[in-house]
């Protein structure tokens, strides 16, 4: 299968929703290169995103990934974003211009159970924000800038990964 603009695809979706390991396996199935953006904010800061947090706040956060955003190599590759990335409207705009944008969209209870450790994982919220309000300001946000929406509830890897390729020739095609 081939892939359009740019060979590059990108997933969008909360924290937990499977962005990372179902990129690497769409870039493995589609010949790709693989780039995760929060690793690229990890390597580039030298600290984890929690660390980072901890030191400034998600502002901070939300700026590096920005950058990140708007500065990483894409062509012909697939990115998973951090589930914050739809905040910067640049930063997605450059990616909508590059790339077909596939939202993993997984419902609340869902990530309730997939995502253990909310206070620790280093994700770019409001202080003492819930799962529930930053889901919902999200939400919106993937719908708007989505391509493509791929229902990954109730659904195995493999079955998450053949409807992004399925979808992605649909779309392409």
């Amino acid at each position: 299968m081939t892939v359009n603009k740019s060979n590059s695809v990108v997933l969008i979706g909360m924290p937990g929703a499977g962005k990372s390991t179902v990129g690497i396996l769409l870039a493995k199935e589609l010949g790709l290169g693989f780039i995760d953006t929060d690793v690229a904010i990890q390597v580039r800061e030298g600290k984890s995103l929690q660390e980072i947090l901890d030191g400034s706040d998600y502002l901070q956060l939300r700026e590096i990934e920005e950058q990140v955003l708007l500065s990483e190599e894409i062509s012909g590759k697939v990115v998973a974003t951090g589930g914050s990335a739809v905040y910067s409207a640049a930063g997605m705009a450059r990616l909508k211009s590059a790339a077909t944008i596939v939202f993993l969209d997984v419902p609340l209870s869902a990530l309730r159970q997939r995502i253990s450790n909310f206070d620790s994982r280093g994700i770019a919220r409001k202080p003492n924000q819930s799962l529930e309000s930053l889901f919902e300001e999200r939400r919106a946000l993937y719908k708007k800038y989505a391509d493509l929406r791929i229902d990954a509830d109730q659904q195995s890897l493999q079955q998450t990964l053949d409807s992004v390729l399925w979808q992605l020739e649909a779309f392409q095609g």
